[in-house]
């Protein structure tokens, strides 16, 4: 799967892309939407001598600053990284320094996601990342944060997205989003101290594309001591999904949960055996394995065992596809390339 489309909502607001270069727009109320800045937009200059149009291409820091210059940011409460310059070899870096540079002046910002690309700007396996934690550091009020994370190369460096672990008391929710995710981000983030968190959503993705984590990896997030407060657990994407699905059948953050999510892997019956073998999930509101492998008779089962007690199940199997006799043919991930 490749995103088309870019995120329609944030924080509970409305998606709105702050216009380009002499593309006049009425804004809306600074704290009624979630606003996307994006770099190299399409701006339509003149040329003095002949008056033809000529695109003007700016970049991603110039964009922020006349933002900064048209729009009351002491009221923004949602902000949508979206391409920044040449996202396939240079990472956020500078994105990360202005926003930082610029914080005293976004005092009520809660909500920030880094990287919201279509496509045809970078597929997700080739946005470069960093470590993004110094946004965590430099706005402590955030409550939501996300990123969307490949990885490059450039002057034989690889970029590729750090989450070293950190204490963070607002953070209610968090995001990231991957074709392939590096163990020391999964570490990391089961490392670090949250205590207001209580939606995560990781995307494992594959090794191909540098998913190289384990179950021993996520092992310190289903014990869950540091999210006293989570209610919301995605690992998904994942080509250990069945691995993950043991783990979880005795994982002691599971009794606390409303909503499990290990949809979009390369789940079988394998995996969702041992969790109907498991722990009870009847408390849970829902189990959400779409995108899966799993046979028409186990789908049934896991709707027969759950349904009744109030679970809302999602077992679509989507474009996951099985061979002829009712076998897996080669597992994919949703999203990986």
């Amino acid at each position: 799967m490749s995103f088309y489309d870019r995120m329609e909502e944030l924080y509970g607001l409305p998606a709105f892309t702050f216009p380009a270069l002499e593309a006049p727009t009425v804004l809306p109320e600074p704290d009624a939407v979630a606003w996307l800045i994006n770099g190299q937009p399409d701006a339509v200059a003149w040329r003095s001598t002949v008056g033809e149009p000529l695109v003007e291409e700016e970049c991603w820091d110039e964009a922020f600053d006349r933002f900064c210059a048209e729009v009351d940011t002491t009221r923004v409460r949602a902000l949508i990284v979206g391409s920044w310059d040449d996202p396939l070899d240079t990472d956020p870096s500078q994105v990360i320094e202005a926003l930082l540079a610029a914080r005293d002046r976004l005092p009520a910002l809660r909500s920030l996601f880094l990287g919201d690309m279509v496509a045809e700007e970078a597929e997700i396996s080739m946005i470069s990342q960093t470590d993004v934690t110094p946004l965590l550091a430099g706005f402590p009020a955030l409550e939501d944060f996300g990123v969307r994370a490949g990885e490059s190369q450039s002057m034989g460096r690889v970029q590729r997205l750090e989450f070293p672990a950190l204490r963070h008391d607002a953070l209610r929710r968090l995001t990231v989003q991957s074709g392939g995710l590096p163990a020391d981000v999964v570490r990391g983030v089961g490392a670090s101290e949250l205590p207001a968190l209580e939606h995560l959503d990781l995307w494992l993705g594959v090794s191909e594309y540098g998913g190289d984590c384990t179950v021993a990896d996520v092992e310190p997030i289903l014990y869950g001591d540091r999210f006293p407060r989570l209610r919301h657990l995605a690992l998904r994407n994942s080509e250990i999904q069945d691995e993950i699905a043991v783990a979880l059948a005795s994982a002691p953050v599971v009794a606390r949960l409303e909503v499990l999510d290990l949809s979009m892997g390369t789940l079988s019956d394998d995996g969702a055996a041992a969790l109907l073998a498991g722990q009870p999930l009847t408390h849970l509101k829902k189990l959400d394995l779409h995108h899966n492998f799993l046979s028409e008779s186990f789908r049934q089962r896991i709707c027969e065992t759950l349904e009744p007690a109030g679970v809302e199940v999602d077992v679509d199997r989507g474009d996951a596809k099985l061979d002829d006799d009712g076998g897996p043919a080669d597992r994919y991930v949703s999203v990986a390339e």
